[in-house]
């Protein structure tokens, strides 16, 4: 069964265990985003943007992975996300991989983000976003 996070966005508990050197990835940006602070930022700025969030699966993955499959849009457009997290031997999560699809949501999703980081250190992973 599905759940579905309205209003106050969900909050997975491995957003507060992140490594000091952490990386995040996805196609929705350039580059990886660098550092626990950096991510977090970035995790909880998806987060607030997405309208909602239905999940089909989040939990673990094997000994050290976390899985999450939910669907959701941004400014109406249908956005399904994958989303995979790697421990590290410490048990704080090392790297974050999100895949949003389809392309087009890609892209709404970038233009979101761009326009949440303009003027910040961190649009630089986003200016490129057609």
């Amino acid at each position: 069964m599905a759940s579905t996070y309205l209003g106050t966005p969900y909050y997975p508990a491995w957003l507060g265990n992140l490594a000091d050197d952490v990386t995040g990835e996805g196609p929705a940006w350039d580059g990886a985003i660098q550092g626990a602070a950096a991510v977090h930022e970035v995790v909880v700025a998806a987060k607030e943007i997405y309208e909602f969030q239905e999940f089909h699966y989040a939990g673990r993955c094997g000994d050290n992975s976390f899985l999450e499959d939910y669907t959701s849009s941004v400014r109406g457009v249908p956005l399904r996300v994958i989303v995979l997290v790697v421990f590290n031997a410490d048990g704080k999560a090392q790297r974050l991989v999100v895949n949003h699809r389809p392309r087009s949501s890609v892209l709404e999703m970038s233009r979101a983000m761009l326009e949440r980081f303009a003027g910040t250190p961190l649009a630089k992973h986003w200016e490129g976003t057609p």
